[in-house]
């Protein structure tokens, strides 16, 4: 049975010094210490149902092709040509004819990464077509999310979510379908985007319509250390999280009693932002460009059978979360101008920031030489 509670900090729990927001050799050895070696969701199979298909995903500024196969098994490969390392791909998404074969010279692989076809190469001495497949990332499956590692020896994917792996069986999102899904370029640094998430502190002046439904003294918190952070919040009566406040659809899954009345929030580290609803589901990717930019591509999943009724229709949920997304999105923008002021000094945590001085810790962790 899990336990919740209140988010508490301790004595002297500070804000980070302004350097781990700004400075661009900050960014560049995240990179290399977090975004080369975690687990990053770059998307839904849902995506993908088809052999050749295929999405462009992106970890750590590499450009990656994830692509059913025809034996329906998904992988990644990075989207290079072992030619002369031309890029194979540059829609974002598609289908592939039963291969795939590169713009300049037309070198052909299969959907397994195997090099089929290299023009005018049989007669050039020592040649051997099968030492020149793609290179290929680990992949992992979980709940219908795509997650690539770029790393060669990262801890497994079992181990490294063992936590997680069972945890929402309850709302069955590997069967959930993506409804609608926005993209947004924030120019504020991907930590405060996390952190901002893991907080209700600041719901009432910026959230006024996520007051109204949900109270913001209302979180309480299961997992409150370590790489995966977060808990719920309580919903008002019968209330929902959409434009109406109400309720428009069943549950998904296998979602009753308490949870028919709470919201679950959860900061996935590095890159993923999990909202579970009693109707539906909500992810955010993020994606840092920059210290001060980060891309995010937020995604609403429903019951198949929902989405499948004459009268879906998904804004109810998708108009309230683009609204709550931008007010975020504009204070995160406020809070990256200010920390990069010469004025800014870290500044105390208050008790429901307290998951925040818990990234700030598992961060300082993963980024010690």
């Amino acid at each position: 049975m899990d336990t919740f509670a209140k988010a508490t900090v301790g004595c002297g729990a500070l804000t980070l010094d302004r350097s781990w927001y700004t400075d661009p050799f900050v960014f560049a050895d995240e990179r290399k210490r977090i975004f080369e070696r975690d687990w990053i969701c770059v998307g839904r199979t849902d995506a993908i149902p088809n052999a050749g298909d295929y999405l462009l995903a992106n970890a750590a500024n590499e450009s990656l092709i994830a692509v059913r196969g025809s034996d329906g098994a998904v992988r990644a490969f990075y989207n290079v040509c072992r030619h002369r390392g031309t890029r194979l791909c540059e829609a974002s998404s598609g289908h592939f004819n039963g291969s795939i074969q590169c713009p300049y010279h037309a070198w052909t692989y299969g959907l397994d990464g195997n090099l089929r076809i290299a023009r005018n190469m049989s007669d050039v001495p020592g040649f051997d077509v099968t030492a020149y497949p793609l290179r290929e990332t680990r992949l992992a499956l979980w709940e219908g999310f795509v997650f690539v590692s770029l790393a060669e020896e990262s801890q497994p994917f079992e181990e490294a979510f063992g936590p997680l792996l069972h945890r929402f069986d309850r709302w069955q999102i590997g069967s959930l379908r993506t409804a609608a899904s926005i993209d947004y370029e924030v120019e504020a640094n991907w930590k405060l985007i996390v952190q901002n998430y893991s907080e209700c502190y600041h719901c009432p002046l910026v959230h006024p319509q996520l007051e109204k439904l949900s109270p913001s003294d209302s979180g309480r918190n299961d997992l409150d250390e370590g790489p995966f952070l977060g808990g719920y919040s309580e919903l008002r009566g019968d209330a929902s999280l959409t434009t109406s406040g109400q309720r428009q659809r069943a549950p998904v899954g296998m979602v009753s009693g308490d949870d028919l009345r709470r919201v679950y929030y959860y900061a996935i580290f590095p890159s993923m932002l999990l909202s579970l609803h009693p109707d539906y589901v909500m992810v955010h990717e993020l994606r840092p460009l920059s210290t001060g930019s980060t891309q995010i591509r937020c995604s609403w999943l429903f019951d198949p059978d929902a989405m499948g009724a004459p009268d879906f229709d998904p804004s109810d949920a998708v108009d309230f979360w683009d609204m709550t997304n931008r007010q975020d999105w504009h204070v995160n923008e406020l809070t990256q101008a200010g920390v990069q002021s010469r004025s800014y000094t870290p500044g105390p945590y208050a008790n429901a920031e307290g998951l925040l001085a818990a990234f700030d810790r598992y961060y300082l962790k993963r980024m010690q030489p």
